[in-house]
Parts: C-alpha cells; sequence; structure tokens
C-alpha cells in the first residue's frame, strides 16, 4: 500500500519560520518554489547578487546559533513579496524584501531582535533564477516519514515536533525508517517522479524547540545512540514539471 503526503511546508527565508501549503509547484532539479529564496546573511559576507555562488551554512543567521528566530513567526505573500513578522500573534515588522526599504525595515528588527553576533549586522540577500539558500548545494526537497518521528519519540522518551527537521514534505502511512531504503531509487508523489539522492543529516539546529526556542535535545547524539547514525530524512530532487498536493499517494517507483 502507498503512504500519502500528509504536508506540505516551504521556509521561503532561510532560518525562520515554514509555511504550510495546499499544493507545490514542481521543476526538474529544483526546490519548491520561493523555498530559502531568502537568507538573513552575516554583515561580513559578500554576495555577488550578479553571480551567486553557494554559500555554507555557517554565514547566515540559524536556528544551529541563533535560537531566538524559533520565537518568530513569518508570513511571505508571493504576490505582494511582503514578510510579515509576528510574535505570539502581534506584529513586529514588515516590508517588502524585493526593495531596499523593506528589506531595511526586516534588517533593523532582526538585528535588534537577535543582538550583536560579532560578524555585522544582517543583511537579507534573495537568490535569483536557479539559486537557493538550502544547506547543500543542490536543490533538494527534503521530507521525512511521520512513523520515523514517532519511533525517535519512542527512543527519546520525550514527544519529538517534526517541525524541529524543517523537512518541506511529511509523509505518513508506511512503517518508520522506510524512506532510508528509498535513497538511489526513484519515488512517486501524487504522479510525479523523484530521485531519493541521499539520506539528511542532522545537526544542533534540531535541538531547538521551534514552540520555545530553547534548546531542549540533543538530536543528534540521540540518533547516534540509538539507530548508529546522524541521518534523518531523504533529500529529493524532481525529475519533471508539475505539482504535487496533500493526500497524494507516496510509493516507490520500479527503474
Amino acid at each position: 500500500m502507498p503512504g500519502t503526503l500528509q504536508s506540505i511546508f516551504r521556509y521561503p527565508v532561510k532560518g525562520l519560520s515554514a509555511e504550510p501549503l495546499s499544493t507545490a509547484q514542481l521543476a526538474p532539479g529544483q526546490p519548491l518554489a520561493n523555498d530559502r529564496r531568502f537568507a538573513l546573511a552575516h554583515g561580513s559576507v559578500r554576495f555577488d547578487l550578479s553571480s551567486p555562488e553557494y554559500l555554507a551554512p555557517s554565514n547566515f543567521l540559524m536556528l544551529k546559533k541563533d535560537e531566538k528566530l524559533a520565537l518568530l513567526t513569518t508570513r511571505f505573500d508571493d504576490e505582494s513579496e511582503v514578510l510579515t513578522i509576528e510574535r505570539q500573534g502581534r506584529q513586529l515588522a514588515r516590508g517588502k524584501i524585493t526593495e531596499p526599504t523593506g528589506r531595511m525595515l526586516v534588517e533593523q528588527f532582526l538585528s535588534g531582535f537577535i543582538g550583536p553576533t560579532g560578524r555585522g549586522v544582517p543583511k537579507l540577500v534573495e537568490a535569483k533564477a536557479t539559486h537557493h539558500f538550502a544547506d547543500a548545494p543542490e536543490g533538494f526537497i527534503s521530507l521525512i516519514n511521520l512513523a520515523s518521528v514517532a519511533d525517535l519519540t519512542r527512543v527519546t522518551r520525550e514527544e519529538v515536533d517534526p517541525k524541529r527537521f524543517r523537512a518541506n514534505l511529511w509523509i505518513e502511512g508506511l512503517p518508520a525508517w522506510t524512506e532510508r531504503y528509498w535513497v538511489g531509487q526513484r519515488l512517486s508523489i501524487g504522479g510525479q517522479a523523484f530521485d531519493v539522492v541521499e539520506e539528511t543529516p542532522r545537526c544542533a539546529a534540531t535541538n531547538v524547540n521551534p514552540e520555545t526556542g530553547e534548546r531542549d535535545m540533543n538530536l543528534p547524539r540521540t540518533l547516534v545512540r540509538g539507530y548508529g547514525h546522524e541521518n534523518f530524512g531523504v533529500y529529493l530532487l524532481p525529475r519533471g514539471t508539475g505539482s504535487i498536493a496533500c493526500g497524494d499517494p507516496v510509493e516507490r517507483l520500479d527503474r
């Protein structure tokens, strides 16, 4: 029996909150539309918009070191290109982040909210064309299996929120850890084909509680002790153009 695509998420600004989607557009070898399109680079980082190159995650503000970001809820409107930042339902900042004035408003708020980092005032950078600010150079789409989350909860003896893994796709209805055996295979989601490229290594960002912003777990260590590795979930690459939707069937394809 196939599994089911339970949820779809994108992260318009790297390091900031997820946005749930009911459907998502695909392009060959690319992340979801507007996923990690923007990022908060440290002020000392040089990024050439006219000739963008991959930069390692350490060049950006991220939950791994800037856990206060988890306290913010953000929304990006595709049409107006306005980013809204809230905390506990109260609006804190708003700006059209494709224009200098809007970017400045957001940068000023985040600089004050995060505080000194020793690497200059954060600057909001935008990826153009097929560039992106994912953790890996490839335009991966990340997937986790909710049954594996449940098994990890069993091992930790504490509830593990799937949001800790900042994945794009959540699936259900398949046995725990099934996804590990898909690496090197092809997957169908709603009739759209994906290459399952590799497992997703996990870092200290998963230790941050997405609701409280506190570091209250050590999931990489738990994974090593419980399973002998630090991987959780898999990376996918779409093979064609199309769309997927919550509720779509998920199953491995025979090559």
